[in-house]
């Protein structure tokens, strides 16, 4: 990247930064801080935490959210560096932004309109065609079977990279895939409506994953057992398992109702910059 470009473009992810916090404050949200580095990382089945010394960085602030809400906070966001080992690409970077942000007394569908809000106030040129489809449908359409009737987790995820997503980006516009299979919930809720779902989206922009949401599971019995098994399953794939955070079990016993976002800033800097990888908005991601 030139040097003019890659101030043009610091400067560009400083305004939109000040939006950002703009909206949150207007909303009544708290910006807060909490660890990068820590003992023990929330464990996830594909991704892969990055050892610091006797540590780990963060591959989101979720596990410290949790526990401020669970001490009684309401609505918080934050704006910080997470880290994943070995993710490199077009899209990916192993050290990138992310923004995060909980409301209690609400669920996914109730942070889906705060993520409406939001990219119509910092971004005019988003797109404004909205499609919201549920996975089932999603899948039956454009792979030809329904998860979650009929899981399987390898097949889910070559047909999401391989089928789904470029079916998306044909589609163009905002795309939001509602109600995952409950065997890929990670960390949300169960599906009031349908044992076999979670509550959970994720939201692509012309056919690029920008952000993740959930109704969050807050019963800490149901989440050591998620635990349990993606350990099992991490160590049947030849990964490390982290062990479980005890203080942030304790922390769900206490936490209400609450839909939980977490956006990448890099992709969405890069989407509205019109560029086509990270490139355009990371000026030091090529230094070795």
């Amino acid at each position: 990247m030139s040097s003019s470009t890659a101030w043009e473009g610091i400067v560009f992810r400083h305004a939109v930064m000040q939006r950002i916090r703009a909206f949150f404050l207007s909303e009544d949200f708290i910006e807060v801080e909490t660890p990068i580095r820590l003992k023990i990382p929330c464990m996830e089945a594909h991704i892969e935490a990055e050892p610091s010394g006797d540590s780990f960085l963060r591959t989101s602030p979720e596990i410290f959210h949790k526990r401020l809400l669970g001490a009684g906070m309401t609505r918080i966001f934050e704006i910080g560096k997470c880290f994943r080992k070995g993710e490199l690409g077009a899209i990916h970077h192993p050290e990138y932004t992310m923004l995060e942000w909980y409301r209690t007394q609400s669920d996914y569908m109730g942070v889906l309109e705060d993520t409406r809000r939001l990219l119509k106030q910092i971004w005019p040129e988003c797109p404004t065609s909205w499609s919201v489809l549920k996975v089932k449908e999603a899948f039956l359409e454009f792979a030809g079977w329904d998860p979650t009737a009929n899981y399987d987790a390898d097949r889910f995820d070559l047909d999401l990279v391989e089928k789904v997503e470029p079916a998306f980006q044909k589609m163009g516009g905002v795309v939001v895939l509602k109600d995952y299979p409950i065997e890929a919930a990670a960390l949300s809720k169960k599906s009031q409506k349908n044992p076999t779902e979670a509550e959970r989206w994720e939201l692509y922009v012309e056919g690029i994953e920008l952000a993740n949401a959930y109704s969050e599971l807050t019963d800490p019995s149901e989440q050591r057992a998620r635990f349990e098994a993606c350990a099992q399953e991490r160590a049947q794939r030849g990964m490390p398992t982290y062990g479980i955070d005890e203080r942030f079990l304790s922390a769900l016993e206490k936490m209400p109702p609450t839909g939980g976002v977490a956006l990448g800033l890099d992709r969405l800097l890069m989407l509205m910059r019109g560029e086509k990888t990270l490139d355009g908005v990371l000026p030091f991601r090529n230094e070795k």
